[in-house]
């Protein structure tokens, strides 16, 4: 599982299409896949489809356990582009707050559970997690 990260409008999206242009790809926008049709899977926008469960009346264990199991697909690429929500003003809106608190939930475990994270800041990637970033470091220093 790969993780893309990063605020809203910041070429998250962009950069993954970017580097799965020459793959067939089951793209999954608010909502999270039944069945997947392709070997690589994108979901994003996790942020809208937890909105749309709690506007449902779905307990965040659902939530869970509905990201747990997608995550538990080993055989599939997936990609998770997240948006990160959780810095900044607390919102009024009981949802919008409910929101942040299941997404930062389930953003620790996808983090936990993802072999490589990569951070986008202003179309900018900087990987935070993966097996070859200590690599890389070694690498450019020599």
């Amino acid at each position: 599982m790969h993780i893309v990260f990063g605020g809203a409008f910041n070429g998250k999206r962009q950069y993954v299409k970017e580097q799965l242009k020459n793959h067939n790809v089951d793209w999954n926008e608010a909502r999270l896949p039944e069945i997947a049709t392709r070997e690589t899977v994108v979901i994003a926008g996790l942020e809208n489809w937890v909105r749309q469960q709690l506007e449902q009346g779905f307990s965040e264990q659902y939530m869970i356990e509905q990201v747990r199991k997608i995550a538990g697909q080993k055989q599939l690429l997936q990609i998770w582009v997240l948006t990160d929500l959780n810095r900044g003003i607390v919102p009024t809106e009981w949802i919008e707050r409910e929101m942040r608190d299941v997404l930062g939930r389930l953003y620790q475990f996808l983090f936990h559970e993802a072999e490589s994270i990569t951070r986008i800041w202003y179309g900018i990637p900087q990987t935070i997690k993966g097996a070859d970033q200590d690599e890389n470091l070694h690498k450019n220093r020599r």
